[in-house]
């Protein structure tokens, strides 16, 4: 069944209106007509089962049967601190990370990203929740990420106190990998994890030292060195391999 997202001021108590690019989608690409059943989401994590009343070349209206629960996330919230990388790389990573049920991605400014403000200026969230919403299609997902524009280390370093867990690969630390902070939490309730990746030119290291001060596990991912936009992808997999569903319940 093709899912849909629409929001909220879109939805009425028996209905719901589809607009935008997801019309021609609808109409020109899947052929979809009326009487045909799809699932259509608020954009807040609910979801719908709805059947086709109307379909013009401006809008299609949906006509809302039921509620249905939605089985696609994760029992962990993962969000993503990643060091704003150059070109189309971060188009990648917001991509892949909603994939793998990262609920919110922020590209972070640390001392070594090569990337110039200039050159990430304009609203690229935009353009970035539009590759989250168009993953969050393809995988089933329930929720779409929220995608930030970017932060400084110093705001960083203020949210990081509020996690349960903060998870950061460093390519000069040794033998400390992600299970042995998996032992170390045992029997530990983790519910929100952070995770921070360097830029391509890597972390400075009082930027490792002030992370591990707050209570950063600087962990290893191999000992093969990850390119950026890797590494985040590998370490949220890991993660919700370890803490959350990516590795079954048997």
């Amino acid at each position: 069944m093709h899912k849909f997202f629409v929001p909220p001021e879109n939805f009425g108590s028996y209905q719901a209106v589809i607009t935008g690019d997801d019309v021609k989608h609808i109409y020109k690409v899947l052929r979809l007509t009326k009487g045909e059943k799809i699932t259509i989401n608020n954009l807040n994590g609910k979801e719908f089962i709805g059947e086709i009343a109307d379909v013009t070349k401006e809008k299609v209206t949906v006509k809302i049967l039921e509620q249905q629960e939605a089985h696609s996330e994760s029992s962990i919230d993962i969000h993503l601190y990643q060091g704003m990388p150059k070109a189309s790389k971060m188009d990648g990573i917001v991509q892949k990370g909603t994939e793998l049920g990262v609920n919110r991605i922020i590209p972070i400014w640390t001392k070594r990203v090569i990337i110039r403000r200039e050159e990430a200026s304009g609203n690229k969230a935009d353009r970035w929740r539009k590759i989250a919403i168009e993953a969050c299609k393809q995988c089933k997902r329930s929720k779409i990420p929220e995608i930030e524009q970017g932060i400084e280390m110093k705001e960083l370093y203020l949210r990081l106190k509020s996690y349960d867990l903060i998870i950061v690969p460093y390519e000069n630390s040794e033998n400390y990998g992600i299970k042995a902070v998996k032992e170390k939490f045992e029997g530990k309730e983790i519910k929100n994890i952070a995770i921070v990746i360097g830029p391509e030119g890597g972390f400075e290291e009082d930027e490792i030292d002030k992370l591990k001060a707050l209570g950063g596990e600087i962990v290893t991912l191999g000992k093969r060195i990850l390119r950026t936009e890797t590494a985040g992808i590998i370490t949220s997999a890991v993660i919700q391999y370890e803490f959350g569903d990516l590795g079954g319940t048997v």
